[in-house]
């Protein structure tokens, strides 16, 4: 059980999730928190993660740090995408293990599912078929961090649960126009598209010299931020998206994420999701807290060969709602008060036509969705206007 005395930490804690499970924790009386900014501790590097685990000795951990990005940074970054997710979750997961922590919480995302699986996409539909092509490497390295979880918690008795998120926005969202997701990149779009039109050029140069592109901010000349722009598909009440427009996608506010993650950590056990009865009492009992106890168990796990075949643990976490890209264009234009042009590039990936989530076990487990689309962009840009800029690290 966490307790609100439990030293918790928040690998991510600065990000768009991260922040919104601190935030999140606190406001519940969770006070006993630990994060580290990328600058302090690069969790790529295992000994710099040992060091850690040995210095704080934290009791539950969230795993909410990854390399993420849109399509176009999943194209250009391969590499970087399955190596450094991969390396992050290996050395946490097994500091975690290592240093006998009670709960920890993964977050995936649910471009783990196969790019034709049946909609909605149940939990047991991952590995069923190919993946998505542009995002396969993150998407590999997601499907790793899930099954170690599960893994462990099968062999050793641990208690590590994966979440699965649909599409997330809100605040301390990237607003990044080459390494961002489509609502946040979308919604700047069409806000600097209106500010040319508007001939605004103090917020145009308020904006960037928040969030340079490319070395270009507000003090540059005016024919380098809109050539810069314009290489964005930004112009004069004009905005230029990738793809066709049709991709149906699912999204879910970054603070209802955090409310479901901390629900999970707080309420539900490895035991829960599985089944506690096909446990027997002599590997799953009150002294370890919810886990197989480790002293008990024999050769793989002890319990496993009365358990049969146990996959797909992990959660979904989503609204179960689904819009196409070209309807969330049009409601992100109408809240801005946007009168330009909009058009879509089909010569560019649309990526997976359709992503929404079962969410039938999230429902099962006591949680459910408070933040619809309409409301959340809304929100979403108060805060872009309100910030200051995008935090990395």
């Amino acid at each position: 059980m966490i307790t609100q005395d439990c030293k918790i930490y928040v690998a991510g804690h600065r990000g768009l999730v991260g922040s919104a499970i601190w935030n999140n924790l606190l406001k519940r009386g969770y006070t006993n928190l630990v994060g580290r900014t990328h600058r302090e501790l690069d969790l790529t590097d295992q000994l710099a993660v040992r060091r850690f685990f040995d210095d704080e000795q934290p009791d539950a951990v969230v795993l909410a740090a990854a390399f993420v990005g849109g399509i176009m940074a999943n194209s250009l970054y391969r590499a970087d995408f399955i190596m450094q997710n991969m390396q992050m979750q290996c050395n946490v997961i097994s500091e975690a293990y290592r240093h006998q922590v009670k709960k920890l919480l993964f977050l995936g995302s649910t471009c783990i599912y196969p790019k034709n699986a049946p909609q909605p996409m149940k939990e047991d539909c991952l590995l069923t078929s190919p993946l998505e092509y542009t995002n396969e490497p993150y998407a590999i390295a997601k499907i790793a961090g899930l099954k170690m979880c599960e893994s462990y918690n099968l062999q050793y008795g641990t208690n590590y649960i994966a979440v699965m998120p649909t599409n997330l926005y809100g605040p301390n969202d990237n607003f990044h126009l080459e390494n961002s997701h489509v609502l946040p990149a979308m919604m700047r779009k069409i806000y600097l598209a209106k500010l040319i039109h508007e001939e605004s050029w103090e917020g145009i140069r308020n904006d960037l010299n928040k969030r340079p592109v490319e070395g270009i901010n507000g003090s540059s000349q005016r024919e380098e931020i809109l050539n810069i722009l314009e290489k964005y598909g930004i112009s004069d009440n004009k905005v230029e998206l990738w793809g066709t427009g049709t991709p149906l996608r699912e999204f879910l506010w970054s603070e209802d994420m955090a409310d479901a993650s901390v629900h999970i950590l707080l309420n539900v056990d490895f035991k829960d999701i599985i089944g506690l009865e096909k446990y027997s009492s002599v590997h799953y009992g009150a002294a370890t807290d919810g886990a197989v106890d480790r002293d008990h168990s024999e050769g793989r796990g002890g319990a496993i060969p009365k358990l049969g075949e146990i996959r797909n643990c992990h959660i979904n976490v989503g609204t179960g709602k689904e819009l196409t890209i070209r309807e969330l264009s049009t409601l992100v234009a109408k809240t801005l008060g946007f009168e330009g042009t909009i058009c879509f590039d089909a010569s560019k990936p649309d990526g997976t036509m359709r992503k929404l989530i079962d969410v039938e076990k999230l429902h099962s487990l006591g949680w459910t969705h408070k933040v619809e689309i309409e409301d959340g962009v809304r929100q979403l840009m108060e805060w872009y206007l309100q910030s200051p800029s995008y935090r990395r690290g």
